[in-house]
């Protein structure tokens, strides 16, 4: 982008209905970006130059099919699995310079760890992130398989003051980008490149071996909706449960659950991924801004399960995902990230075969009992101790939270408090500053929230400068 934008031909006018898809899922998914003039390349797509034609045209090389499934047993598919990751490892570690691997402690990371210290003849060098919020940190697991494996393991702790990071970040994604995990992301990759020049990492695991406790809700809201009279008692149920402010607190998530229920797939897992919904938007957005947006609906979601709701519910839950959350935030993060800092990223899970080999498993292999990531615990028991295993799953969330109330507070008032805010005229005013307000006094956590905010208002910065 920032390429792109050193051209004095290429306007630097504002996509207003890219923007509205960010505030909505906290990036810009293809062919937009926050350029009306500039436009990606969709995964699994090459754009094609014809000399004898004037247009160019995008071609789509790969996609992943979910049908037909294969007929394999629990042990076979196990040993099918092991022999595709271990391979899709090996591959991975094949280099001419130092490499190493991000170890964050969860299922995936400590797999491909596992599997690196068994075809190493040396010890894996190891990097971990943490925090000093317990809630966040999970370095005392990573440290459990660093120990395992006798690796050379390094860890960072983030605090509030790394975040004068931000203005790097911004310049470096290059369009609005919300997913605060970033930071410990950069930071893990700057570290990481203090030893080694290659990094193996464990992301994909959960987009094709159920790793979300979102897959497991939108099975059950399926399941419920099939029972008369139960999706609208979800429904009542809901407005009895208050709101909390913490948000890994199991009130919240029950409620989450609740408020969609009832709705279709399309709706209730877009509202689980979604930072402002269209009832947000309407008090949020000026009517300037509404105008700029013309004829455009936000559609994009929903037109996913369109094409993947007759897969079922988790498998056409892994395979949305599949389309939007993991290539457009995740990839996105890891290769913006680690490329700023001269690493190279490279990801076993996501090796085709691997992926291909999954999508195809039968839905019963992989999520059984309601246990996340069956088959992989399955499939590699030896690599993985209990106490990693039988926890909840955490994700790599980052307090902003808690860092906005404390010492991230003067930022936040300052970008977006401000009469100075670049989306003065988008956005109203008095609902911003409640939303600041309603935070800070632990009324509500509107965390996430304030934080796509703050990333728009620091590219328009950028942008405009």
């Amino acid at each position: 982008m920032q390429a792109l934008l050193t051209c004095p031909d290429i306007p630097r006018a504002i996509n207003h209905s890219a923007i509205d898809t960010y505030l909505s899922y906290g990036y810009i998914p293809a062919p937009d970006t926050g350029f009306s003039h500039i436009n990606k390349i969709q995964p699994g797509h090459t754009l094609v130059f014809d000399l004898n034609n004037a247009e160019p045209k995008t071609v789509k090389y790969w996609s992943l099919s979910y049908q037909p499934k294969l007929k394999l047993n629990e042990r076979d598919a196990c040993q099918a699995l092991r022999e595709a990751l271990t391979e899709a490892v090996r591959l991975r570690m094949i280099s001419d310079v130092p490499l190493g691997a991000f170890l964050s402690g969860g299922i995936d990371s400590s797999i491909v760890v596992g599997l690196m210290a068994g075809l190493s003849s040396k010890p894996v060098k190891t990097f971990s992130i943490g925090f000093k919020e317990a809630a966040y940190d999970e370095t005392s697991h990573a440290r459990r398989i660093a120990e395992k494996w006798g690796t050379e393991h390094h860890e960072f702790i983030v605090e509030p003051d790394a975040l004068s990071i931000l203005p790097t970040l911004v310049r470096h994604f290059g369009e609005p980008y919300a997913d605060s995990s970033a930071i410990p992301t950069f930071y893990v990759a700057q570290m990481t490149r203090q030893h080694v020049t290659v990094a193996l990492n464990g992301d994909g695991g959960d987009e094709s071996f159920v790793g979300y406790e979102r897959y497991l809700a939108n099975d059950l809201a399926g399941r419920l909706q099939s029972i008369p009279g139960v999706a609208a008692a979800a429904g009542a149920l809901y407005g009895l449960i208050p709101d909390s402010v913490n948000p890994k607190s199991n009130l919240r998530r029950a409620r989450r659950f609740l408020s969609v229920a009832s709705q279709s797939m399309a709706e209730r897992y877009g509202r689980w991924l979604t930072y402002y919904t269209p009832e947000a938007k309407a008090d949020l957005y000026s009517a300037e801004f509404i105008r700029s947006l013309g004829n455009h609906t936000n559609g994009w979601y929903e037109a996913l399960f369109e094409e993947f709701e007759s897969l079922g519910s988790v498998d056409g839950a892994m395979a949305a995902d599949v389309a939007s959350y993991l290539p457009y935030d995740l990839l996105v993060k890891v290769d913006i990230t680690s490329m700023a800092n001269s690493l190279e990223a490279r990801s076993p899970f996501l090796d085709h075969e691997v992926m291909e080999l999954a999508a195809r498993l039968p839905v019963n292999l992989k999520y059984k009992d309601r246990q996340l990531k069956y088959l992989l615990k399955k499939a590699f028991p030896d690599l993985l101790p209990a106490e990693n295993v039988n926890r909840r799953k955490m994700g790599f969330g980052v307090p902003v939270g808690d860092w906005f109330r404390g010492p991230l507070r003067d930022l936040l008032n300052d970008t977006l408090g401000s009469g100075d805010a670049r989306t003065r005229d988008w956005f109203n005013q008095a609902e911003v500053r409640r939303l600041i307000d309603d935070h800070i006094a632990t009324r509500r956590d509107h965390a996430f929230q304030l934080w796509n905010l703050m990333m728009l208002e620091l590219w328009l910065g950028e942008v405009s400068s």
